[in-house]
């Protein structure tokens, strides 16, 4: 049976929280429907890392987060200047889906930036919030402590990235209507979190586990 050190289990969520952030960014332009809202299908892959990093921070401290969260910010950023600079090459002749291409990755890049921004600052506040409820329960209250840090969190990064994402791109999209995005975005976000508490439990208790 294949054991794993601790170190290698952290470096693993590590790999699986850069590769979330990722494939949020690349797949957040699609939106879907669930019910009467409509939502980006990147919304299933957001309570992973908020889970990852209370997860981290429950075992071995806010700094460790800190440092993922501005290592994949960095990520981040290095992928969108890049993006960005593929879609001014000059394509092929033979690639016939350069419109394509320009079109989803070229009309994303306000949304990306905009994305950058609500992690680092939400992740932060939920890095703050989860260390200083931690204290106040004494280390108790696990499942208190993650929902209070991610349910602000997850209203501090859905504000801040609705806001720099889509206000004014038309005259549509005015201050109320902003708050119509938000807050159902919100809410299904909330259920999320509330779900995976139990996932937060379970993450601890494996990392923490030492090999036999």
């Amino acid at each position: 049976m294949i054991t794993f050190s601790q170190e290698q289990k952290i470096n693993l969520l590590k790999y699986v929280f850069i590769a979330t952030i990722l494939l949020v960014n690349i797949l957040g332009s699609k939106i879907m429907t669930l019910g009467t809202i409509n939502i980006s299908v990147a919304i299933w892959l957001l309570p992973i890392l908020f889970l990852i990093t209370d997860i981290l921070e429950e075992v071995k401290g806010a700094h460790t987060v800190r440092n993922l969260v501005f290592s994949s910010a960095a990520i981040l950023l290095f992928s969108f200047l890049f993006i960005q600079l593929t879609v001014y090459i000059t394509p092929a002749e033979r690639y016939t889906h350069n419109d394509a291409f320009v079109t989803i990755f070229q009309n994303s890049s306000r949304m990306i930036i905009a994305s950058i921004f609500a992690f680092v600052i939400g992740q932060m506040h939920d890095i703050w919030a989860f260390d200083f409820w931690k204290k106040k329960t004494h280390g108790k209250y696990l499942w208190l402590r993650n929902n209070l840090s991610t349910g602000v969190s997850q209203f501090i990064d859905t504000t801040i990235f609705i806001f720099l994402a889509f206000y004014q791109i038309s005259p549509k999209f005015d201050f109320a209507f902003m708050w119509k995005l938000i807050l159902p975005y919100y809410a299904v976000k909330l259920v999320l979190a509330f779900l995976d508490t139990p996932f937060v439990y379970l993450g601890v208790k494996w990392l923490k586990k030492s090999p036999k």
